[in-house]
């Protein structure tokens, strides 16, 4: 296959790279980048407690907010908002920190997208009993 540049009419062979300039973009709508996030809370979290409702997201993506340091290409960078249902007792603090750091990891892995801050918000806890714990009211 051979490509034809527009500016000069040459042709250029299959392994001639395509400057920037005239390279496509893709753009990864906001829902996408949220439902990326939300996955990547419920691998952290699972499994959930039975009446808890599945994380969900919220994502703002701010195009082209700087330029990638190899080859100059622009790279999107989303703040994300993650909603969450945790079991308790849990260490709170630690389950966020997970959750946040996958959220980055994956998003940053699957849609090639810089996340510059990850808001989790708990919204419920609910109470599972420790194992070996009686249920109910004890006499």
């Amino acid at each position: 296959m051979t490509a034809v540049s527009a500016e000069t009419g040459a042709a250029r062979g299959p392994l001639d790279l395509v400057p920037p300039g005239e390279r496509g973009a893709t753009r990864i709508a906001d829902r996408v980048v949220a439902k990326i996030a939300a996955q990547a809370a419920r691998e952290v979290l699972a499994p959930l407690p039975a009446d808890a409702a599945p994380p969900h997201a919220t994502v703002v993506v701010h195009p082209h907010s700087r330029l990638r340091s190899s080859g100059g290409t622009p790279i999107d960078t989303a703040r994300v908002r993650v909603v969450l249902e945790l079991g308790y007792p849990c260490d709170i603090g630690a389950r966020c920190a997970a959750v946040r750091r996958q959220v980055v990891e994956r998003v940053g892995a699957l849609v090639s997208m810089e996340v510059s801050e990850v808001a989790v918000q708990v919204e419920r806890l609910h109470r599972t009993p420790a194992p070996g714990a009686p249920h109910g009211r004890t006499p």
